[in-house]
């Protein structure tokens, strides 16, 4: 009996080493294959990934709390506009522009967050819903700032001093390097006092309580860095797109963010960074049939949620626990 779960523990620990390789050699090649192949619209996907990676990895912090967020989709425009409006009417340079889009959203996000995560469960989630739209709406009856629905254009590029990445291919290291930061600073925050009280609240927000974590000050503080990271997210969006219309930051973009969370994994680190990577590139290919895109992301949730409803992450462990019993 001893040697049979020995045996089965080995099984499962090899299941791991081959799924961690593979993971980081699938991740390696993801991040190369533009590189490689040095096709602009590669560049583009590859770029569109990281981004979505760091957005969702902010709302992946806000989950750590037990919340998921509906108006995520509007910090990353209120990251986006902060950044454009630094740049192009102040004439303040790239980083300026980018510093001031976090700290913007996460001002906004201290100051919302304290009487809306008050809410639970399903108000939270419709007075997020309704947050996004208000956005929206107030960004369309002010074009003085936002260009109204004409948006605005020509947004100038990143750029650091002299260096203007005005190109796909010189934007893609810029995007790169702020997705694995970002994943980085997650995994701190994980790792940190701070995380355990962010799954302690996840876990049992009232036994938290009970043993004397301040759920509500927990609660806010993931909500504000959350949103930050979605300012990030949304001020590098716009100097790489160059045009921003309230319309591109329609509530549709929280709940996309809201699938690439789910499927790729709620509370895992890695499951922004699976689910951006499997779903960013889908409209691309069912752009011949974009009727049956919310059709596809409907079942692969359903699916997901059914099957596996850690995530695709949760896959090896699924497979390790299914070799282990052969």
């Amino acid at each position: 009996m001893e040697k049979s779960t020995a045996q089965t523990g080995v099984t499962q620990a090899s299941f791991w080493t081959v799924g961690r390789g593979a993971f980081a050699l699938a991740l390696l090649a993801a991040a190369l294959f533009p590189v490689i192949s040095g096709s602009t619209f590669h560049f583009h996907i590859a770029i569109m990934i990281c981004l979505a990676i760091i957005a969702t990895m902010g709302l992946g912090v806000i989950a750590r709390v037990g919340q998921l967020s509906l108006c995520h989709g509007a910090f990353v425009g209120v990251g986006a506009y902060t950044s454009m409006l630094m740049v192009m009417r102040l004439d303040l340079p790239f980083m300026a522009g980018v510093v001031a889009a976090v700290v913007v959203t996460s001002l906004v996000a201290a100051l919302i967050g304290g009487p809306l995560l008050r809410l639970r469960g399903v108000y939270f989630v419709l007075i997020t819903f309704a947050l996004n739209e208000l956005f929206r709406l107030v960004m369309l009856e002010f074009p003085g700032l936002s260009g109204g629905s004409s948006g605005i254009a020509n947004i100038p590029a990143a750029s650091f001093g002299s260096l203007v990445l005005d190109e796909k291919a010189t934007f893609y290291p810029l995007a790169l390097i702020s997705a694995v930061l970002v994943v980085a600073l997650v995994a701190l925050v994980d790792r940190s006092m701070i995380g355990r009280r962010f799954s302690a609240v996840e876990e049992n927000i009232t036994l938290a309580e009970s043993t004397g974590i301040a759920t509500a000050r927990t609660q806010n503080l993931a909500f504000i860095i959350g949103s930050g990271i979605a300012g990030f997210a949304g001020a590098l969006m716009a100097h790489y797109i160059g045009f921003l219309s309230p319309e591109t930051f329609h509530f549709e973009l929280s709940v996309s963010y809201i699938i690439m969370l789910v499927v790729g994994g709620r509370l895992a680190l890695w499951g922004p960074v699976v689910g951006a990577l499997i779903l960013t590139p889908l409209p691309e290919f069912l752009r011949g049939a974009m009727e049956f895109q919310h059709v596809f992301y409907g079942v692969a949730l359903i699916v997901i949620l059914s099957f596996l409803p850690n995530g695709l992450v949760s896959l090896p462990e699924r497979l390790a626990r299914l070799g282990g019993r052969k």
